[in-house]
């Protein structure tokens, strides 16, 4: 193991980083963990545990140096894994005077930055300049939650260096993480976010009680929906139907603890937006995710009728039920 691949920075505080910081801290001494809040930070080293995500999986927090500078975490560490929510993502860098220069930045944000409708590792390399060989990201279907119940995951990291890449799913492997990694780190992130705008759909299907019929139907044709978009944006010789592409569509489209999912139920149900995300408490990334891939396609013209459909009812305010319907009809 490489010594970038020792010293490790964790940036954010919310469920999927404290499962990335379980899974590290079985082969890591030490880690470094940034979170916003001091108070969260007093918290968790009272309770031994987040106070607010996960809160049964407990830590030796004598082995964690917790700080709210970002600034100390990053000049801390030589690998940084970032997990903020990418809402927050560009908010939570403008307070970086830090270099990164020389780091080996790991990204496992499942989606994009709005305002700039760029996936996070085109995110770092063009404001921050960091090289791809010191970009990766991890993807695969992986809800936190099973996570730190110790369920079996099968995770991939994406590289351009892929020595580097290997390193880092070596660090994270274990009995119940299996890892393999890959080059196609934009091929990754993009259907990281496509996959949950697709939950979405699915969810709101779910809210109108359409069955599991055509829920089916519903997961095939957005399989076959992001197969076109990523081989029209960067297309190299990739197997759609893997696990980090494939079967993340599927764990976030079904799985009870899909937050994009609960999302789109909600709006199904007849939930604003608003009220939806209100009563969620938690960031539904496919969001602003539909949004943000709405722009980008614009540019590229790729036929997207699922992607246009999550739009037309977020954004334009159509009716689920008439959106949907519309949709059904495109169907065979």
């Amino acid at each position: 193991m490489g010594d970038w691949c020792e010293k490790i920075a964790i940036i954010g505080g919310g469920s999927w980083a404290t499962a990335i910081a379980k899974m590290v801290l079985e082969k890591v001494e030490r880690i470094t963990w940034y979170m916003r809040s001091d108070e969260s930070i007093a918290e968790f080293k009272r309770l031994e545990h987040n106070p607010s995500y996960l809160t049964d999986v407990r830590f030796d927090v004598s082995r964690i140096s917790f700080t709210s500078d970002i600034n100390e975490a990053v000049r801390a560490a030589d690998t940084l894994i970032f997990v903020t929510p990418s809402p927050y993502l560009k908010g939570q860098l403008k307070k970086l005077k830090a270099k990164l220069t020389g780091k080996f930045v790991i990204t496992a944000i499942k989606g994009i930055v709005p305002d700039e409708n760029l996936v996070c590792s085109e995110y770092f390399r063009q404001v921050y300049n960091v090289p791809d060989e010191n970009l990766a990201v991890l993807g695969g279907p992986s809800h936190a939650e099973e996570v730190a119940l110790g369920r079996l995951t099968y995770l991939t990291v994406g590289c351009a260096d892929q020595e580097k890449a290997r390193c880092f799913a070596d660090l994270i492997a274990s009995g119940y993480v299996k890892t393999k990694t890959s080059a196609d780190v934009i091929g990754i992130e993009y259907a990281s976010v496509l996959k949950n705008v697709y939950a979405i759909a699915v969810g709101i299907c779910n809210g109108l009680k359409y069955g599991d019929n055509f829920q089916a139907v519903l997961m095939s044709n957005a399989v076959q929906e992001m197969n076109r978009f990523l081989r029209a944006v960067y297309p190299i010789d990739r197997n759609v139907y893997d696990s980090v592409y494939l079967g993340d569509l599927l764990v976030t489209g079904y799985s009870n603890f899909s937050r994009n999912r609960v999302f789109g139920t909600m709006i199904g149900k007849g939930y604003s937006v608003k009220s939806a995300q209100i009563e969620m408490e938690m960031i539904a990334e496919g969001y602003y995710g539909t949004k943000c891939m709405k722009d980008i396609n614009w540019h590229f013209h790729v036929n997207m009728p699922i992607l246009d459909a999550v739009y037309n009812i977020l954004y334009e305010r159509i009716a689920p039920a008439i959106e949907i319907k519309l949709l059904t009809d495109s169907f065979r």
